[in-house]
């Protein structure tokens, strides 16, 4: 058995959304699968006949129509009314489907992912953007499910697809994190592992995914439902990247006319710091593709966030290391970038990323000694110290 258990880093602090999800997932299943469950269904509910030809056509002749009548509980009849049914549709349901559970491994499996990966991606994205991707993504699952078995009466229930929509979103924004394992192999072996967040991730998508729906379907698992809000929580997690290299005029322009892309090295290499940035953030965006150099960018960013404007020096850094895969000073643009989002903006987890990253760059001795003291002083904010923080690779 594998089973995750926590990542890493993972900051100090509370994710009032994420525990508010958790706890109102927990609350239905309390309110209404534990009464409900224990209950026979009411033969005389207009939804009990349509419910009990459902399941027996899906079972395919497998359980006899007496034995789905005497195990049909009043929670099922209230699923199915309150599940998405892609052969009948209503909008409300998209939204109750995700608070509903089949029963409690269900709800746990779900609230572990949620718990381990969802406040990484609120703290990222804030709470109301994270509460609203959250339930977009969930519908957005849902729907895939439905495009892809738009004839199936089945209910949809669970948390899962949402849940996977959080895991794109997690899989885009935290590269170089990593998730504690847990593997139970009895009477062999009982240990935790630590593995990068982006294979433990794939594997889902693929292993646990994309293969059983390719080769079986869907059978008891909505696995097209876990694809479809996984690759929308990737896609908008990517476009939200790309959205954070638009231009915007950081510096009011002068009276002078913008000098162009070779004007703004000359200007950086006449010291002149104040005019490169004007010319810099004047240019068009396609423009601005390759006009600075990593040690370029490094200076210019610099000056900005002595300014008072860490997000202009990020814009600039972030351009840079989209631009330019190697070469010199682009560690240094790794590291300031981490050091601007640790200090400035309040974000080590993202903040990791880009440390790391200079790392494995080869850093000059100085920059190297100050992304392990940033490292170390991510480490020290962790929920659990793993004391693994400060490794090139973080596993």
């Amino acid at each position: 058995m594998f089973l995750p258990i926590g990542d890493a880093p993972n900051p100090k602090g509370t994710p009032f959304v994420t525990w508010a999800l958790i706890a109102a997932n927990v609350a239905a299943f309390l309110l209404l699968n534990v009464p409900l469950g224990s209950r026979r269904a009411d033969a005389d509910d207009p939804a009990f006949r349509e419910y009990v030809e459902v399941i027996s056509r899906e079972l395919q002749g497998r359980v006899g129509m007496r034995q789905i009548v005497a195990q049909t509980s009043a929670f099922d009849l209230f699923a199915f009314e309150h599940g998405y049914r892609p052969n009948a549709p209503r909008a409300l349901s998209l939204l109750t489907c995700m608070f509903l559970h089949g029963g409690l491994m269900h709800l746990f499996g779900n609230m572990l992912f949620l718990w381990i990966y969802g406040d990484n991606v609120e703290r990222r994205l804030g709470p109301i953007p994270y509460l609203f991707w959250y339930l977009l993504t969930g519908m957005a699952a849902t729907l895939a499910h439905a495009a892809v078995f738009p004839s199936s009466d089945v209910p949809l229930v669970g948390a899962s697809g949402a849940i996977s929509g959080v895991l794109g979103f997690y899989f885009v924004f935290f590269p170089r994190n990593t998730v504690r394992m847990l593997v139970f192999l009895p009477p062999f072996l009982m240990n935790v592992f630590e593995i990068p967040a982006r294979l433990v991730l794939g594997m889902y998508l693929l292993i646990d995914n994309l293969l059983p729906f390719l080769l079986a379907g869907e059978g008891g698992v909505a696995h097209g439902a876990h694809i479809g809000g996984f690759l929308a929580g990737a896609l908008v997690a990517w476009v939200m990247d790309r959205r954070r290299l638009a231009p915007r005029p950081v510096v009011e322009a002068g009276d002078a006319a913008p000098p162009g892309a070779g004007g703004v090295r000359a200007a950086l290499a006449e010291g002149r710091i104040e005019d490169a940035a004007r010319a810099y953030f004047a240019l068009p965006a396609p423009l601005a593709r390759g006009v600075l150099s990593p040690d370029e960018a490094v200076s210019l960013a610099a000056w900005l966030r002595a300014q008072g404007d860490p997000d202009a020096a990020l814009l600039v850094l972030r351009r840079v290391v989209r631009d330019v895969p190697r070469g010199p000073g682009l560690a240094e643009a790794y590291a300031l970038a981490g050091s601007i989002l640790l200090d400035d903006r309040g974000e080590p987890t993202a903040a990791y990323q880009y440390l790391l990253a200079a790392l494995d760059l080869g850093p000059r001795p100085e920059t190297a000694g100050a992304v392990r003291s940033a490292l170390a002083a991510i480490e020290s904010q962790q929920k659990r110290r793993v004391g693994r923080l400060h490794s090139p690779r973080g596993w």
